[in-house]
Formats: structure tokens, C-alpha cells, sequence
């Protein structure tokens, strides 16, 4: 596992923004998911979020990141963004709306910035850990720093 191995559009986005960050690359593990890849960087699972793309009745996307144990509770996150009903997008339909392919997207420079609802629990960190935009990488940010990245609500969306 490389601490530094390369630089990734997200990556270019916190510099950009002067957003300290420390970022992970465990490519060379073939590990998956989420819980998974928080044992392998040795990370609490609760401070490791993964990010889901949805779609609500209103033809509006959202972006939710949770923690990578825990499931999107679609009827609290629906009610978080004022939707009636939301579903998950397609893994098909990831990479045309986001610029991402699924088990690589990040909230972090997506070709257009959709409501983001991060999980309450993530303020209870320091730091977060999320998906660099690539598979195999994530990026660790420290929580009061990401209001500076991209503009989120903290909603209660979990199971």
C-alpha cells in the first residue's frame, strides 16, 4: 500500500482549494468494499464514508455519502432533500452524470455539483475518509475543511 502513489482529479481539486488532505492508494490490494477497504487503510469503519448517487421522482440528483457499514436509509434521505421517493442511479448511468465509474465516485469533482447529504454521524470525526475518484484510492480530509470543498447538509440518512 502507497501513501502517495498518484494524483487524481479530486486530489487537484482539495490543492487547488489549499484543503490539507491525506490520500491512501490500496489499488494494489484488489479489496472492494467499503468495509473493507477501512480494514486494509486501518480505519475506523464509521470515519470511512462511501458515496451514492440517487434520483428523486422529480428527476433531481442527490449525492449521500455514509458510512461504508452502514446503508442509505432511502426514505430518511428522501425526506432530507424534500423528495417524495429517491432511488439509487444505475452503475450504467454513473460515469455519463458523474465523470465517475461505481467504486470510484467521490462528491468532489463530478462534472456538475448535485445536493450533497453527508450522514450526521461524520461530525463526531476529525477527519473523513472518502473515495479519491478513482478505484483504489481515498482521500482523508478533516471535516471542518470539506464545507470549503463542496456545499453539504448533515441529515441523519442512515439505517
Amino acid at each position: 500500500m502507497k501513501k502517495n502513489a498518484e494524483k487524481t482529479n479530486v486530489m487537484r481539486v482539495l490543492d487547488q482549494k489549499k484543503i490539507p488532505y491525506t490520500s491512501y492508494c490500496y489499488a494494489d490490494t484488489g479489496v472492494i468494499s467499503g468495509v473493507d477497504v477501512a480494514s486494509v487503510l486501518k480505519q475506523n469503519p464509521d470515519q470511512v464514508f462511501k458515496t451514492l448517487v440517487t434520483a428523486g421522482n422529480s428527476n433531481n440528483h442527490y449525492v449521500f455519502l455514509v458510512p461504508v457499514q452502514k446503508e442509505l436509509e432511502l426514505k430518511k434521505a428522501a425526506r432530507a432533500v424534500g423528495e417524495k421517493s429517491i432511488h439509487m442511479l444505475k452503475s450504467k448511468d454513473l460515469l455519463p452524470l458523474t465523470g465517475y465509474v461505481h467504486g470510484g465516485c467521490s462528491p468532489i469533482g463530478m462534472k456538475k455539483q448535485f445536493r450533497t447529504v453527508i450522514d450526521a454521524s461524520a461530525a463526531n470525526f476529525e477527519t473523513i475518509l472518502f473515495s479519491g475518484g478513482k478505484i483504489g484510492y481515498q482521500v482523508e480530509v478533516p471535516f471542518e475543511e470539506l464545507k470549503k470543498a463542496f456545499p453539504f447538509e448533515l441529515e441523519d440518512i442512515t439505517d
